[in-house]
């Protein structure tokens, strides 16, 4: 960055935590060059679907905003750097959050023998939840890896002192322990495969 004569605009799209992205701030400040924070939020762009969003905040989002006239959802948060990271580890801890405590729970439920029992309790209660484990499980398996660090960034988003902090340490170890299992025996995954598809086969 420092040997270019025009300093660029450098967008971050990492899923960081508020701490993180604002060290990243300092060291592109430093250049000279100018930072925005980003957040994808979405699936990866497929035919005939929309696509993620881009979420961006920071003095320098505005200068980016023709990016939304070539085909990108672009939203402006309205903040400094560390808004739109905010966001992504927000949303990110509920959305995949979900995922690790329904695998945890099937998991442990599968061990027991009552896979077959919370399947059926959830579609009587909870049939919302059903269908998402139904799909969120398999979707996961190939990605659980790449959620260990996320898990770890959100859990210092939350702050080492905050109680919460230990559930997404829990979450970053649980996701690292599936992936092994996906690199491995896989025993573990086709558990959670199976009681995927036991649930769509009763929907």
């Amino acid at each position: 960055i420092n040997r270019n004569a025009k300093k660029p605009v450098v967008v971050d799209c990492n899923a960081v935590n508020v701490e993180t992205i604002r060290t990243i701030e300092d060291i592109v400040l430093s250049s000279g060059a100018r930072l925005v924070d980003a957040a994808i939020i979405g699936l990866p762009p497929k035919p005939g679907t929309k696509g993620p969003a881009f979420y961006v905040s920071g003095d320098a989002a505005g200068d980016i905003a023709v990016l939304g006239q070539l085909g990108l959802d672009l939203r402006l948060i309205e903040g400094p750097i560390g808004a739109a990271s905010a966001l992504k580890m927000s949303y990110a801890g509920i959305n995949k959050g979900l995922t690790g405590l329904g695998a945890a729970m099937v998991l442990a439920a599968t061990r027991a023998g009552a896979a077959d029992a919370l399947r059926d309790e959830l579609a009587l209660s909870l049939p919302q939840v059903q269908a998402r484990l139904a799909n969120a499980l398999p979707d996961m398996l190939p990605k659980a890896y790449r959620w260990v660090a996320e898990m770890r960034e959100i859990a210092g988003f939350l702050g080492p002192d905050h109680p919460a902090a230990l559930i997404y340490e829990g979450f970053a170890r649980l996701f690292e322990h599936i992936a092994a299992d996906v690199q491995g025996q896989g025993t573990e995954a086709a558990q959670l495969v199976a009681f995927a598809e036991r649930c769509k086969a009763k929907t």
